[in-house]
């Protein structure tokens, strides 16, 4: 963690299924700004206002984090049922970029109010 960043905090909390997810949730507020590939998580924010890009550049929104879910869970079901769904693909310089061009553009957007 940088020191000093008074906009960075690290919180421990206690372990099992999903309690660090509740916890971000129960304590983001609107306008805030969260990074994630977790898409149930990423839904529950954006449910309460938060600002959620995933670490390809993805923006998740109202408008299109239902249907991420939607796609999510139908793979889930997939490989509950034993298939093979693939990995994502690989992460290389172009996904970097696209996610510091969000990162760049959520933050400008969040500025400007």
């Amino acid at each position: 963690m940088p020191p000093g960043n008074p906009f960075v905090s690290a919180v421990r909390v206690e372990g099992g299924p999903d309690v660090a997810d509740r916890h971000i949730v129960e304590n983001a507020e609107p306008g805030d700004l969260a990074i994630t590939a977790d898409i149930p998580l990423a839904a529950a924010l954006v449910e309460g206002g938060v600002l959620v890009i995933d670490h390809r550049g993805d923006e998740l929104t109202p408008e299109n984090v239902g249907e991420r879910l939607s796609i999510r869970n139908f793979m889930q079901g997939l490989r509950d049922t034993g298939v093979e769904t693939g990995g994502p693909s690989a992460f290389g310089a172009r996904e970097k970029r696209a996610f510091a061009g969000a990162l760049d553009r959520v933050l400008t957007r969040r500025l400007r109010g």
